[in-house]
């Protein structure tokens, strides 16, 4: 057995014995979950692509995205906000400050350093909601960034912002109220109220002439860079709408063997097998549309969190049952990531002609 192999067993230990008896209270207790995120740290796991020489495990993507669905299957919440630590980190690797990459990569992987990312507002179309001009020593940025996840787990997380040019700076900003000796400040609204997973405190952040220095810049990436790594990545949110849909497939499991009503165990049967050739077109080479695969992962998360729904009867309504939980946690996946052609094939799956 490999040393990646070990790690995913490792890994698939700690959420069945750790996480999974607790997946309600981290969806709703932001401690208990930041507590989570601590323990695969201390099984260094929160740096899975990283070079080794950084502490990393140099996962290749289709590992990783065995572990991103394992994760979720256990806990969409602990998967959403590992996540964000996991791409800050990779974002760093591939940067040419190595002043900021022997900051914080040897620190990554245990979590001894936290991070975050605040970059989706790239996405949205018009004037860019974080601006960044050029400025003795670094760059002024002023605006405020819709969706930063982890505030009061994370410490700092990297931002994004457009300059005049189009192109857009990221850099490494406290994830803490701060106000500076220049005038610039940075603070942060409550946590959203969130339908799922709000105890990952996601939370809008407010830059006011914030001062970020050369020195805490990670890249410049070119105007609509965002657009072309949304392509290139169509793929990997998926492994989380699979993690999702076994998670309600376990539901569905649980409730076959306890009410012993065939039909059920008919649904599970026939989801499962769905569920293993949408996972087998996902880990195919380009072979598939990546859009369609990612609907399709969409769509099955929906349909099995909804079998967990009817399997469950009438105790699905309570707010901590697992198909509830397992129900919201759809609904964010199907969303997380999501660009206008991701929208279209999503609602072009779930139109069905008669």
């Amino acid at each position: 057995m490999d040393d990646q192999q070990q790690l995913l067993n490792l890994a698939e230990s700690y959420l069945r014995e750790s996480v999974a008896p607790r997946a309600a209270e981290l969806d709703s207790d932001p401690q208990a979950l930041f507590s989570a995120l601590k323990g695969l740290g201390e099984r260094s796991l929160l740096g899975l692509r990283l070079p080794k020489i950084w502490g990393g495990q140099e996962f290749a993507e289709k590992t990783f995205g065995t572990f991103q669905e394992m994760v979720a299957r256990y806990s969409g919440a602990l998967a959403f906000l590992q996540t964000q630590h996991q791409s800050a980190g990779n974002m760093l690797a591939v940067s040419d400050n190595e002043f900021l990459k022997q900051e914080y990569l040897p620190y990554l992987s245990t979590g001894k350093r936290l991070l975050g990312v605040g970059f989706s507002q790239l996405r949205r179309l018009g004037e860019p909601v974080l601006k960044a001009l050029p400025v003795a020593g670094g760059y002024a940025l002023h605006g405020f960034v819709p969706w930063v996840t982890g505030f009061g787990c994370f410490q700092e997380f990297i931002v994004a912002a457009i300059l005049p040019s189009g192109d857009a700076i990221f850099g490494v900003v406290p994830f803490v109220e701060t106000h500076n000796c220049a005038g610039g400040r940075i603070t942060f609204s409550e946590p959203a109220i969130l339908a799922a997973m709000t105890s990952t405190n996601t939370v809008t952040a407010h830059l006011s002439e914030w001062f970020l220095p050369e020195e805490r810049v990670v890249f410049l990436k070119p105007a609509g860079w965002i657009h072309e790594n949304d392509k290139k990545n169509l793929r990997n949110p998926a492994f989380f709408a699979l993690g999702c849909a076994r998670a309600g497939l376990d539901i569905v499991e649980n409730a076959a063997n306890t009410k012993k009503l065939q039909f059920i165990a008919t649904a599970f049967d026939a989801l499962s097998q769905e569920l293993n050739s949408c996972r087998e077109a996902i880990l195919e080479d380009g072979r598939q549309d990546g859009l369609k695969l990612r609907a399709w992962a969409i769509d099955l998360a929906g349909r099995c969190a909804m079998a967990a729904v009817a399997a469950s009867s009438g105790a699905a309504n309570y707010k901590h049952h697992a198909a509830q939980r397992v129900y919201r946690e759809a609904l964010v996946f199907a969303v997380a990531g999501q660009t206008t052609a991701v929208m279209e094939a999503t609602l072009s799956r779930l139109v069905r002609k008669l």
